[in-house]
């Protein structure tokens, strides 16, 4: 049997420092009577990028039926609309209110002063390397799951 490691492994280590990251990013939302979920799909259509409920679930990261329950709240809310489009009655095209668009001024401010704290302290070329070394993370996780789903299947060379 092997020993314990010296230190926490480094995937453990990013999930609970993310975790952590993550609950004290959504409580200042929260503040602000928002939250992640909210503040994603608002940022989506606040950006002009996304409109059709397909395009902002894949930039959200969630599922279709996940999003249509945000967007429901966010619509009884009175922040977005939703109307099918002429010509595709598939498809629903979702755009911020103008009340929408105020709110998603004012998270704008929480979501800037979350990340300056987060920033205080560090130089711009610490922040630079943190992300290059979170982004090698991120692709080291993508490459093995790769390698993993090939192997379930049974199609490695």
């Amino acid at each position: 049997m092997a020993p314990p490691p010296e230190e926490e492994p480094i995937g453990l280590f990013v999930a609970r420092s993310a975790r952590s990251v993550s609950r004290a990013f959504e409580s200042s939302l929260v503040d602000q009577e928002g939250s992640l979920a909210s503040w994603l799909v608002l940022a989506s259509l606040a950006g002009g990028l996304h409109r059709s409920q397909r395009s902002i679930a894949s930039a959200v990261g969630v599922e279709g039926s996940t999003l249509t329950h945000h967007l429901n709240r966010l619509q009884t809310a009175g922040l977005v609309t939703r109307e099918r489009d002429p010509q595709n009655r598939r498809v629903h095209q979702v755009a911020l209110t103008a009340e929408g668009r105020a709110r998603f001024r004012s998270l704008l401010g929480t979501v800037q002063a979350f990340d300056r704290r987060l920033r205080a302290g560090f130089t711009p070329e610490e922040l630079a390397t943190l992300r290059q070394l979170l982004q090698r993370l991120a692709d080291s996780a993508e490459d093995a799951d790769k390698m993993r789903t090939r192997q379930q299947r049974g199609t490695l060379p």
